[in-house]
């Protein structure tokens, strides 16, 4: 939707979580991702941009995923380092697949630690990896996941300013 200058909800919306981000530019500032109705990758752009670290996680049938996007480490990759922006949005989402309620709590759960361990300085985070939950069997996979240099949202190429990616 628009306003009546023409701004989208969503601009509007980016716009205020980086204003918000950009007010309390603690080390302790993060931001977790529950929204579904800000696409991630916007999230994850606007957390690149303001140098907030994005707790991610998803849930969908009986898995689960969950990762740390911090762009303050130059190691770290962003949330388009793992799932570019191509343009083409699949239509799998919770109301037409389902998800195993509890696989929600579980993900919910270890983005609560994350967000935690980020604010209090504990331990170490899953930057650089993204967790895999599988419900059916409780078993969990953790895969590396390493910053792309040609990445359009924190690459080389982007230039440190927010912009929506494109195909996002």
């Amino acid at each position: 939707g628009t306003f009546a200058d023409g701004e989208s909800y969503e601009t509007f919306t980016v716009r205020v979580i980086l204003l918000k981000l950009q007010e309390n530019p603690a080390p302790a500032s993060v931001a977790a991702e529950v929204s579904v109705a800000l696409p991630a990758c916007v999230a994850g752009a606007a957390c690149v941009a303001a140098a907030v670290p994005l707790v991610s996680g998803a849930a969908i049938r009986f898995d689960g995923q969950i990762s740390v996007f911090d762009s303050r480490s130059n190691a770290s990759p962003c949330y388009a380092c793992l799932f570019p922006p191509t343009g083409q949005a699949e239509d799998i989402n919770c109301a037409t697949m389902g998800v195993f309620a509890p696989v929600v709590g579980i993900i919910g759960a270890m983005q609560a630690a994350e967000a935690l361990k980020l604010i209090t300085g504990t331990g170490s985070s899953l930057a650089g990896r993204l967790l895999l939950f599988d419900g059916r069997e409780s078993e969990w996979t953790s895969i590396g996941v390493a910053r792309d240099p040609g990445c359009t949202v924190c690459g080389t190429a982007a230039r440190g300013r927010w912009h929506r990616p494109k195909g996002c």
